[in-house]
C-alpha cells in the first residue's frame, strides 16, 4: 500500500460456535476471512459454558490469519470492529486476567428458577419498563448473580474491585487493549442492553436492580456509544489498530443492512431467526411479546432503537427434515421437493419444539403437523417446513405494527435459510412488502466493520454506507389478498393446537 490512510477494516465476530475475523475493502467488498471453532460445554441438562480463554486465543488466531490471507499488516487497517454472540457472560480476575468459571452461553437455563424468584408477585415483567426486557434466563444480569452465588469467595471479591463482568465484546476489548497490562474495560449500549441492568433511558446500569440481583457495580464495565474508539490494540500482529466498534450481532446485522431509517426492518434466517426493526430515537414498550433493545448509538449522536422479534425454530426445521424424518439428504434438497407442488396441501407444521418464541411465550406449546389427509405428500410436507419459516416472521412482523405502528415498507434478509428462492417468494406472498437480499451477505461482520470504519473517518457518514449497500436479489408479492388470508387464518388454526401440551413445569 501507499504513504496514503489505511483503507481496510477488519471485523471479529465472536459467535456461538465459532470466532472469525473478516477484513473488508473501502468499498465494504470481502477481502479475507479466517475462522476457527470453539468447544461447546455442556455440564449438566440446560447448561451450556464456553471457555472464555480457549475464545481468546481463537480471535487472536483468526485476526492473524485473516491478515495473513490479505497478505496485509497492522498498519494497513484503519480500524477493528467487534460484534458478538449475545447475552453470554463471563466474570475475570482483573490482576490475573483468568476468567473465574467457564462463560455461561445465552443458551443456558440455569437461571430459570432465579428468574422466577426475583419476579416474585410482578412476575416477568418486574424490569420490563426499564430494561425493554421480560425477566428470563436468556438475558446477563441472572447469570453473574448465579455466578456471585455459587463461586466460592466470589462476591467479596467483586465487591471488592477484584473482578470484571462482560459480555464477550468486554472480554476481547479488555485482552485487546492490554489485558492485565492497561486493558481497557467497556461495552457499548447493544451489549448492555441485553444485559437487563441497563436503564433504556438513561443508558446507565440501574443502582435499583443491581441491588434486586445483588450484583455491585464496582464490577460492571463503563456504557459506551457503539461507534467510538475505546483503544488500540496491544497483542500480537495487529498491535496499534484502533478498536472503534462494539455491536450484539442482531444489532451489527441491522446496521450491516444499513437498516438507518424508521420502519427499516432486517431478518437474519439461521437456526432460528432475529427480526428487527428500527423505531427510531425512542424506545417502544412492547405489549406483544417483544424486546425493546438499543439498536446503534453513533458516537455522542442519540442512540437508535429496535423493537426485536426471536423465533426459536425456523433453519432448524429444514434440519429436523433432514435428520430425524431422513425426508431428505441435504437441506438444499428441500427446494425442488417443495417447488414440485402448487402448494402445502393443506398440511401445517408449528415447530414449537420446545416451546414457542415471539409473539407467544408459550413454553407449554409443542410442534405440530395439522390437516393431514390421504392427499398430503412429503413434497406438501416440505412445503409446509418453509412456510412455517415465513408465518412465523409474519406473526412477529404484526406484533411490531401493534407495538410501534410503524409499518415496514420491505424487509431485508440475511442468512443460510435466503438461498432458498421459494421460500423467500412466500416470504414476500404473506408479508405483502418486497424481501431483499444483499450482495454481500456477511451483515454482521459488515455492521461492526462499518460502525469501526465510521468512528475512525474511514467512511464519512451514513449516506456512504447506503450508497456501498447493493440489492443481489428481489422478491415481490404475487399472493392474492383472499389467498393470503384464507393462509394465515389456517396457519394461526395450526398455532392454536399447539398450545397445551405440556403440563406443568
Amino acid at each position: 500500500m501507499t504513504d496514503t490512510a489505511p483503507t481496510y477494516v477488519a471485523a471479529i465476530d465472536q459467535g456461538t460456535t465459532s470466532s472469525r475475523c473478516i477484513i473488508f475493502d473501502h468499498d465494504g467488498a470481502i477481502v479475507a476471512v479466517d475462522q476457527r471453532e470453539h468447544q461447546q460445554i455442556f455440564p449438566k441438562p440446560g447448561w451450556v459454558e464456553h471457555d472464555a480463554t480457549e475464545i481468546w486465543s481463537r480471535v487472536q488466531a483468526v485476526v492473524a490469519g485473516a491478515l495473513a490471507k490479505a497478505g496485509l499488516r497492522a498498519r494497513d487497517l484503519g480500524a477493528m470492529g467487534i460484534t458478538n454472540q449475545r447475552e453470554t457472560t463471563v466474570l475475570w480476575d482483573r490482576s490475573t486476567g483468568k476468567p473465574v468459571h467457564n462463560a455461561i452461553v445465552w443458551q443456558d437455563t440455569r437461571t430459570a428458577a432465579l428468574c422466577r424468584e426475583l419476579g416474585g408477585e410482578e412476575g416477568q415483567d418486574r424490569f420490563r419498563d426499564r430494561t425493554g426486557l421480560p425477566l428470563a434466563s436468556y438475558f446477563s444480569g441472572p447469570k453473574a448473580a448465579w455466578l456471585l452465588e455459587h463461586v466460592p469467595g466470589l462476591r467479596k471479591r467483586a465487591e471488592a474491585g477484584e473482578i470484571a463482568f462482560g459480555t464477550m465484546d468486554s472480554w476481547l476489548i479488555w485482552n485487546l487493549t492490554g489485558g492485565t497490562d492497561g486493558g481497557v474495560h467497556v461495552t457499548d449500549v447493544t451489549n448492555a442492553s441485553r444485559t437487563m441492568l441497563m436503564n433504556l433511558e438513561t443508558l446507565q446500569w440501574d443502582s435499583s436492580i443491581l441491588d434486586a440481583m445483588g450484583i455491585p457495580e464496582a464490577m460492571l464495565p463503563e456504557i459506551r456509544s457503539s461507534a467510538e474508539v475505546y483503544g488500540n490494540t496491544a497483542v500480537g500482529t495487529s498491535t496499534g489498530v484502533p478498536v472503534a466498534s462494539a455491536l450484539g450481532d442482531q444489532q451489527a446485522a441491522i446496521f450491516g443492512q444499513t437498516c438507518y431509517d424508521v420502519g427499516d426492518a432486517k431478518n437474519t434466517y439461521g437456526t432460528g431467526s432475529f427480526l428487527l426493526l428500527n423505531t427510531g430515537h425512542r424506545p417502544v414498550a412492547s405489549k406483544s411479546g417483544l424486546v425493546t433493545t438499543v439498536g446503534y448509538q453513533l458516537g455522542g449522536e442519540r442512540p437508535v432503537y429496535c423493537l426485536e422479534g426471536s423465533i426459536a425454530i425456523t433453519g432448524a426445521l429444514v434440519q429436523w427434515f433432514r435428520d430425524q424424518l431422513g425426508i431428505i439428504r441435504e437441506a438444499a434438497e428441500i427446494e425442488p421437493l417443495a417447488a414440485s407442488v402448487e402448494d402445502n396441501g393443506g398440511a401445517y407444521i408449528v415447530p414449537a419444539f420446545s416451546g414457542l418464541f415471539a409473539p407467544y411465550w408459550r413454553s407449554d406449546a409443542r410442534g405440530v403437523i395439522t390437516g393431514l389427509t390421504r392427499y398430503v405428500t412429503k413434497a406438501h410436507l416440505a412445503r409446509a417446513v418453509l412456510e412455517a419459516t415465513s408465518w412465523q416472521t409474519r406473526e412477529v412482523v404484526d406484533a411490531m405494527y401493534q407495538d410501534s405502528g410503524v409499518e415496514i415498507t420491505s424487509l431485508k434478509v440475511d442468512g443460510g435459510m435466503t438461498a432458498n428462492g421459494l421460500l423467500m417468494q412466500h416470504q414476500a406472498d404473506v408479508l405483502d412488502v418486497p424481501v431483499i437480499r444483499p450482495v454481500v451477505s456477511e451483515t454482521t461482520c459488515l455492521g461492526a466493520a462499518y460502525a469501526a470504519g465510521l468512528a475512525t473517518g474511514v467512511w464519512s457518514d451514513l449516506d456512504e454506507l447506503k450508497a456501498h449497500w447493493k440489492k443481489d436479489a428481489e422478491w415481490t408479492p404475487r399472493m392474492d389478498a383472499e389467498t393470503r388470508e384464507r393462509e394465515h387464518r389456517n396457519w394461526r388454526k395450526a398455532v392454536e393446537r399447539s398450545f397445551g401440551w405440556e403440563e406443568g413445569d
